[in-house]
């Protein structure tokens, strides 16, 4: 059995070819009834993502199976496959486990680290188990997967620093209060990164949130998705003494947070400290706040100062992710090789049992006066000389489909018993185990 990916990401097509080509959950059992059933596949399962659409399968014939999944996608998708074929890559057999270990744990990921891929993934498991395109190696396979990256998780702080400017904010505003719970925090703005940053504000534990907008519809809306305040954009300076924390990201063309503001908020606060973030382009804060005292000012350079820095951080710590993964792949590769080997020895065992009983079949009319005591002696001795005889073939052929060249030791033993039917196999595939 080989393992086979096809599939294309978010460096190799654009935005645009990924949209055509992606899977919609709710209907993607149709799809993978197709890869097993008309497209020959013998497993099959497909990660589609807004960054990659991939296809993962389990097929005898390496070339024969990337070209199916090739076929599959263009026919699917009814885009001609000279127009797809430059946006795909490939990777079969050993390559084929490591970019699938290197998938689930987000090392293939636009942003590194980042913990969403491997919910896709899982969830990507769950449809091709619920659609019967999942077998035993596409079971083996996820779930290993999904021990890798829990291992690299562990043993790894890849995941640990922020990426995101607002994300960065939030990480950078526990440095100055060491603890964010029970914090009062302001977004002067309603944009996309004031949502990202509500959201890390309220797991970070702060107490209470309000939100002010030129528009205070759009303040309204944001103030009840996250169960926070809204205020109106001219009254927000009234409001700044009763928060720690303020992040500032609106379209102003000029400071709207100046030093005499907050010199006169600090002392209504008693000189408790304030934290100003100013994510915006041009900036909302004036820069000469940081020099009013317990007022500590960040814009958006710093922030991507201190991105940059965690990017570095963890573009070191995938290096150890690499080693952790190289480890992993061995043993799950050998298991993968002896699966091919399961449907010979079937095969080779299946022939000497025919064998024996034909044979027997013929003595046993001629033995006059043997008991059925005597019979059944001659039965377990003739097993047993079928045992020993396959004792030594079976052993070799095991040990060696672990090895580079097993797909040949296992063709010779084929030739040599003229094992060329394919029963074994359609029964390891219906069984979903066989012998090891």
């Amino acid at each position: 059995m080989n393992i086979v990916i096809v599939g294309l990401n978010h460096k190799t097509a654009s935005i645009e070819i990924r949209e055509k080509i992606s899977f919609p959950e709710d209907s993607i059992g149709g799809p993978l009834k197709a890869l097993v059933g008309p497209y020959g596949l013998n497993e099959a399962a497909i990660i589609s993502t807004c960054n990659r659409v991939e296809v993962i399968g389990v097929a005898r014939d390496i070339e024969k199976g990337v070209w199916e999944i090739k076929r599959f996608l263009s026919e699917h998708h009814s885009i001609p496959l000279e127009e797809l074929d430059e946006a795909l890559y490939a990777h079969s057999g050993e390559d084929a486990v490591r970019h699938m270990f290197r998938v689930a744990a987000s090392l293939d990921s636009m942003v590194m680290g980042e913990p969403q891929i491997l919910g896709q993934v899982k969830d990507a498991y769950s449809l091709a188990v619920h659609s019967d395109a999942a077998g035993t190696v596409i079971n083996k396979l996820f779930h290993k997967a999904f021990s890798v990256a829990k291992r690299i998780r562990t043993e790894t702080k890849i995941g640990s620093s922020a990426v995101s400017i607002s994300f960065a904010a939030v990480e950078l505003a526990k440095k100055i209060f060491g603890d964010l719970t029970g914090r009062g925090a302001m977004l002067v703005g309603a944009g996309e990164m004031a949502e990202l940053a509500a959201k890390h504000l309220l797991n970070s534990g702060v107490r209470e949130l309000m939100i002010a907008n030129r528009t205070y519809e759009r303040a309204v809306n944001m103030a009840r998705e996250f169960n926070a305040t809204a205020i109106m954009f001219r009254e927000f300076p009234h409001y700044l003494k009763d928060v720690d924390i303020v992040i500032a990201s609106t379209a102003a063309p000029k400071f709207i947070i100046r030093p005499d503001d907050v010199r006169d908020v600090l002392e209504e606060r008693r000189q408790r400290p304030m934290f100003f973030m100013d994510i915006s382009v041009p900036r909302n804060i004036d820069p000469l706040v940081n020099n009013v005292d317990n007022a500590y000012v960040y814009d958006i350079d710093d922030l991507q100062g201190v991105v940059a820095a965690n990017m570095k951080e963890r573009a070191r710590e995938a290096e150890q992710a690499e080693t952790i993964i190289t480890e992993e792949i061995g043993s799950f590769y050998r298991w993968v090789k002896s699966l091919d080997v399961v449907p010979t020895i079937i095969a080779l065992r299946r022939s000497f049992e025919e064998i024996r009983k034909s044979e027997l079949d013929k003595a046993l009319p001629r033995l006059e006066g043997a008991s059925e005591k005597d019979r059944e002696a001659l039965d377990a001795m003739t097993r047993a000389i079928v045992n020993k005889i396959l004792h030594n073939p079976v052993t070799h052929l095991k040990r060696e489909a672990n090895k580079v060249e097993g797909d040949r030791y296992i063709e010779v033993a084929r030739k040599l018993f003229d094992l060329g039917d394919e029963e074994a196999e359609d029964e390891i595939k219906k069984t979903g185990s066989g012998e090891k």
